[in-house]
């Protein structure tokens, strides 16, 4: 433990304990949640993505186990556990995380804040925030850059095109996944480039698409009947024919989709600073006959709030394509760089979750907002700052 404690790029522990102070004065407990983890809860929840990056291994009931990838999820089960859902907390941790990375090591010391049950959105979102900014400042980090976005507004714009809600599907799910977005919109506008391909091998998905969805998912299920085919990959002929009539829809490409295409492309490169981006973003919706008010007006609002943290809204970015790849994130999410910019990675990531205690058992939807400051990564920013 020693060798490993001297290779993991830390900052001084005198700094940490000043940071876990900070977070304890704001409210928040010493939370400590066990390093194994199950290994569906992240599957599900995160995506198989994150599959090859876990460490696995099975417990002696063969339920497959995970080292923790993150704190959010164990933190927010160790939550249920004790009080359910009904109790407004908040927490804060230290500790290490688990992820497998091509170069060094795969133990990750992070330490975090998270806040449960808070049903003054816009203040809780400003808190956490100034909560983070706060304790980079004490790890001596000059000049932080905060960059941030809002799945809400994305969502908004999404539904104001008046997409199938196939689509509206597809691309929230893809929100923040910079490569594959694009390719759906590609996709979309019918300029991918294995269009010709889809074209050929539509024939059933085309005759599917327009049908009565509940006759053509019986037409579905009974071929796969006739073929034998009860499951796939653990779907039931069900859930195949509900994926098949998703792809009908997602393969009847439309002028209008071309348009909305080129729109959402619009959209996503826009950027300002935080203070200018109310602005900018009624100048888009305006100049495309979009009504997006109302989601512009949450998004002024939680400016405005940070202005009453002491946060200056002109030295933070607004950059409407930033999105987290992660399912349960909803609305306002938030990264924190060094002096050197995006180089090496976020210092801080965080944002708000409000789906995902629900997910974990809540039986309903539970404001939640958190962040992780990456320890390792503000260790590599203070050797620059030196």
């Amino acid at each position: 433990m020693a060798g490993s404690a001297q290779t993991m790029k830390a900052p001084e522990a005198g700094q940490i304990d000043a940071a876990l102070a900070l977070f304890r004065k704001a409210g928040h407990t010493l939370a400590d949640p066990p390093i194994l983890q199950p290994a569906d809860l992240f599957l599900d929840l995160t995506g198989e993505d994150i599959r090859r990056r876990l460490y696995l291994t099975s417990g002696a009931n063969g339920v497959d186990l995970c080292l923790r990838p993150d704190f959010t999820i164990p933190v927010c089960r160790a939550h249920l556990d004790a009080f359910g859902a009904s109790k407004p907390a908040a927490y804060c941790y230290h500790g290490p995380v688990f992820r497998q990375r091509a170069e060094g090591l795969g133990e990750i010391p992070q330490i975090g804040a998270e806040s449960f049950g808070d049903p003054h959105i816009n203040a809780a979102d400003a808190a956490m925030l100034a909560l983070s900014v706060k304790a980079i400042h004490g790890f001596n980090i000059a000049e932080p850059q905060i960059r941030i976005g809002d799945e809400g507004l994305f969502v908004a714009v999404l539904s104001a095109l008046g997409l199938p809600n196939v689509w509206q599907r597809r691309l929230r799910d893809l929100f923040g996944e910079g490569a594959k977005l694009d390719a759906a919109l590609d996709r979309m506008a019918g300029t991918a480039g294995d269009q010709m391909d889809a074209d050929n091998r539509s024939g059933l998905l085309a005759a599917l698409h327009g049908s009565d969805p509940d006759a053509a998912q019986t037409i579905v299920e009974d071929l796969l009947s006739i073929a034998g085919i009860s499951t796939v990959s653990g779907r039931s002929a069900s859930e195949i024919a509900q994926r098949f009539l998703e792809q009908a829809a997602l393969t009847s490409g439309t002028a209008d989709l071309a348009s909305a295409a080129r729109i959402l492309k619009d959209y996503l490169a826009l950027q300002a600073p935080c203070d200018r981006a109310g602005d900018l973003l009624t100048a888009f919706a305006n100049s495309h006959g979009m009504d997006l008010s109302a989601a512009i007006d949450t998004f002024e609002a939680r400016v405005a709030a940070f202005a009453g943290k002491s946060l200056e809204p002109s030295d933070m970015t607004f950059h409407a394509g930033f999105g987290r790849r992660l399912d349960y994130y909803t609305g306002f999410i938030f990264e924190i760089y060094g002096p050197a910019g995006n180089q090496g990675g976020p210092l801080v990531g965080g944002g708000r979750y409000d789906r995902l205690l629900n997910l974990l058992g809540a039986g309903e939807d539970i404001p939640a907002i958190g962040f992780s400051i990456w320890l390792d990564r503000v260790a590599a920013a203070q050797e620059m700052c030196a």
